[in-house]
């Protein structure tokens, strides 16, 4: 099944999306008798999500698609963030070799290099990425982004495919002249709002056949930058959810983002994307402070 978070007559809410329609969370509530949640965060965090899956693969899907259930052309969603308040944001630094060789470092090979992202970095497609006065050197990175399904704590590895509620694409900032300065300010490298893309889309286990084998690429004003699949991660999706759930408890709704096969130098006015092979690209445009300041200072002096 695959959700997303979209806007309609003014509010966010859930959509269930099957090929070429969508159908709100809400609608499907009144034409089959349910109760389930209409934000996709409250579906995640409530349990609520297998009972959904099981219904959309069942019969769902194809009331979607024949117009049993009143929908609309997902071609026209207003695609917002999935959601907005996850508990945590988890990133991971370095988790392919190739990437870590682009910046000329040692990739981490015995445990993960994690950070954390603040919410008030969240935006989603379509929305602009914003290059802040303090950076010269703002990278942006396409990652598959884990979304826990239930709470976590102390998991193997073997077993982490249970606590997984699905999956979505991401695009991942750095202010990367500021991280170079000094390797402890990673975090604030990585917080400044618009630093963290998500969505547009949400998709549960159940759609994506192999997960090692899927590609995730970086591309910048449609011309592919980078692209690996996810069985060349050092720490694969399994691993890290399992490696995270042994330091803090990870809840419903907390993302991991697993890492880029490689960061690309943004600037004004380019089109960043993060495509993954089975999923709705993730594109974001790129607006500079910097040249948004100066054009703000010509148009009010005329020079």
């Amino acid at each position: 099944m695959r959700l997303a978070t979209v806007k309609l007559e003014g509010n966010e809410t859930a959509v269930v999306i099957a090929g070429e329609k969508a159908v709100t969370v809400e609608e499907v509530n009144k034409a089959e008798g349910k109760k389930w949640a209409t934000a996709l965060f409250e579906i995640i965090d409530s349990g609520q999500l297998n009972e959904m899956t099981d219904w959309y693969n069942r019969e769902g899907k194809e009331k979607i698609l024949d117009g049993t259930i009143p929908g609309i052309d997902a071609a026209t969603l207003d695609y917002k963030p999935l959601y907005r308040n996850p508990s945590k944001i988890w990133g991971i630094g370095l988790n392919y070799v190739d990437h870590a060789s682009d910046l000329g470092e040692i990739a981490p090979n015995t445990e993960p290099a994690s950070f954390m992202k603040p919410t008030t970095s969240i935006i989603g497609a379509g929305e602009t990425i914003r290059i802040p006065h303090q950076s010269e050197r703002t990278t942006a990175e396409a990652e598959l982004g884990v979304i826990i399904g239930k709470a976590c704590k102390d998991v193997e590895e073997a077993d982490a495919l249970n606590y997984i509620a699905g999956y979505t694409t991401i695009i991942d900032m750095t202010a990367e002249d500021i991280l170079q300065r000094n390797p402890r300010y990673l975090t604030r490298s990585k917080s400044f709002d618009t630093f963290f893309s998500f969505g547009p889309q949400f998709v549960t286990p159940d759609e994506v056949e192999d997960l090692m084998k899927l590609e995730v690429s970086t591309m910048i004003n449609g011309e592919l930058h980078r692209k690996n699949t996810v069985d060349h991660m050092t720490f694969n999706p399994l691993n890290l959810v399992s490696f995270h759930s042994k330091v803090m408890t990870l809840l419903p709704g907390d993302i991991i983002s697993t890492g880029t096969p490689g960061a690309v130098v943004i600037n004004d006015g380019d089109v960043v994307e993060c495509r993954i092979e089975g999923f709705e690209p993730l594109v974001n445009h790129v607006r500079d402070l910097k040249v948004v300041a100066k054009e703000e200072i010509a148009e009010e002096t005329g020079v």
